[in-house]
């Protein structure tokens, strides 16, 4: 599932990273890209993100720029986005197009997720109520319930999700939302939530134009299964995502069992822990239902064992699944 929606006009616009006013110059149709706006933090006199944000501001056509993406701000894992997101609402009234917004937008390579320390994002949905799209990524990502009536796409994407955020998405007014997609991370990285917050969200009630939900990346996506498996908002998604986590024999079951799944164009399960056995059940059953179904990366229980130990027949220690991204 792409996180764009299709019927948007500033989808898939190539990214232009911003150079400084002679690179602004150059772009003849300043809407026409997705602006990336970066700390370089390979120079060793490069300007502090404030300073390049300002002067994107001022050489820039922000009156026309539909999306906007962020990447590296200054001493990334000591200090939390809080500047970056006053900067950003400061010049709401400069970006009256603003469409799409991506606070987070650091690649792999450049670091770690657990290395993002994000913060309250909820004054950006007030300070832009026609955002459609809103992508964060990185940990301490904090939400207070709000009411958007534009917003269509909301991802996060961390290694700990806090439980209060959790709570939040689903006491959020979002009767616009297509798109929601949550990783709920592991314990070490901050995730501390479990089935029983996500019952806002499950129930939909505060959802009505809900078309994809991923609850994704949980060390319990057993539990956040069977949960799906017969919350109300199941029949009105096209779509739904519960990959990336650790999720076994008993979730894959449940889902089976719960209500029926044949109003869904794709399911995606990839990254499980299942049994050849439940797999094969899993993928008869939704073909039979015209459901395409990703069961991609099977993994297998790690153990924690003394080495040469593991496998053995008198073998006892522990074993244990894991959620994709965590650090």
């Amino acid at each position: 599932m792409t996180d764009h929606d299709r019927t948007e006009p500033f989808v898939d616009l190539p990214v232009e990273p911003y150079r400084g006013p002679e690179g602004a110059a150059a772009v003849t149709d300043h809407a026409a890209v997705a602006w990336h706006v970066s700390f370089d933090r390979s120079q060793r006199r490069s300007p502090l993100f404030a300073e390049v944000f300002r002067s994107f501001c001022d050489h820039v056509r922000t009156g026309e720029v539909r999306e906007l993406r962020i990447g590296t701000w200054d001493e990334l894992g000591d200090h939390g986005s809080e500047e970056v997101v006053a900067l950003l609402c400061e010049a709401a009234g400069r970006l009256p197009e603003l469409r799409a917004l991506h606070l987070g937008d650091i690649p792999w390579e450049q670091s770690e997720i657990s290395w993002i320390t994000q913060s309250d994002v909820t004054p950006l949905l007030e300070a832009f109520p026609r955002l459609r799209r809103l992508v964060v990524r990185g940990g301490g990502v904090r939400l207070r319930p709000v009411r958007h009536d534009a917003l269509r796409l909301l991802r996060i994407e961390t290694g700990g999700l806090p439980a209060s955020t959790a709570r939040a998405v689903g006491a959020a007014d979002l009767p616009s939302l297509h798109h929601l997609e949550l990783w709920m991370g592991e314990e070490e990285y901050g995730a501390d939530s479990t089935v029983d917050d996500l019952a806002g969200i499950l129930s939909g009630e505060r959802l009505p134009s809900l078309r994809h939900l991923g609850l994704q990346n949980s060390e319990y996506q057993d539990a956040i299964a069977a949960a799906v498996a017969t919350a109300p908002v199941l029949p009105r998604l096209r779509s739904l995502g519960l990959s990336m986590g650790a999720l076994g024999d008993a979730g894959a079951t449940a889902l089976l069992a719960g209500r029926s799944l044949a109003h869904l164009e794709t399911l995606d399960l990839s990254h499980h822990f299942m049994s050849d056995e439940v797999m094969g059940r899993v993928r008869r059953h939704l073909s039979a239902l015209g459901v395409a179904v990703d069961l991609d990366e099977q993994l297998e229980e790690e153990h924690d064992c003394e080495e040469g130990a593991e496998g053995g027949p008198d073998c006892d220690c522990v074993r244990y699944r894991y959620a994709a991204v965590g650090e």
